[in-house]
């Protein structure tokens, strides 16, 4: 699955921050070299959060890569869009007032946009694989018509 790259097209300039990166590049697996190819690439461009203050905030409640991420977009005021899957984090951004795309939302744009034709079942099952955690029902009622 190479999804990654034809995602972070979808949208103008893609950031992310050391503390996602970190989270990600310790699997050492084919995500984290498509990730380590963009940022060479400057296909995806690495912030640091200024605020420490708010990320310890944030971080109390939600992962170091989630709050991060969160208090970049805070920070900056031009992001338009924040990547977030855990719930609580989804939640929290957008009591923010942040918008937020999740990684299957991002995926079934690109179904949508017929950037990908890749059998839906086989997305889920290759997902659960890898650790992705999603209930069923709601991978169902995000990919109804292509499973």
């Amino acid at each position: 699955m190479n999804f990654i790259e034809e995602g972070l097209a979808l949208f103008e300039v893609s950031f992310t921050t050391q503390e996602v990166l970190s989270e990600i590049l310790s699997y050492k697996d084919n995500v984290s070299n498509i990730i380590n190819h963009l940022i060479e690439q400057k296909g995806l461009l690495q912030m640091e959060v200024g605020n420490k203050n708010l990320l310890l905030a944030l971080n109390k409640n939600l992962g170091k890569g989630e709050a991060s991420i969160i208090a970049l977009a805070l920070e900056r005021g031009d992001i338009t869009y924040v990547i977030l899957d855990d719930y609580t984090a989804r939640k929290t951004a957008m009591r923010l007032g942040l918008k937020v795309k999740g990684t299957l939302g991002i995926i079934r744009k690109l179904y949508d946009l017929n950037k990908i034709s890749y059998p839906a079942l086989q997305l889920y099952e290759e997902l659960h694989s890898i650790g992705f955690r999603v209930k069923e029902e709601i991978f169902r009622e995000i990919f109804k018509g292509y499973l």
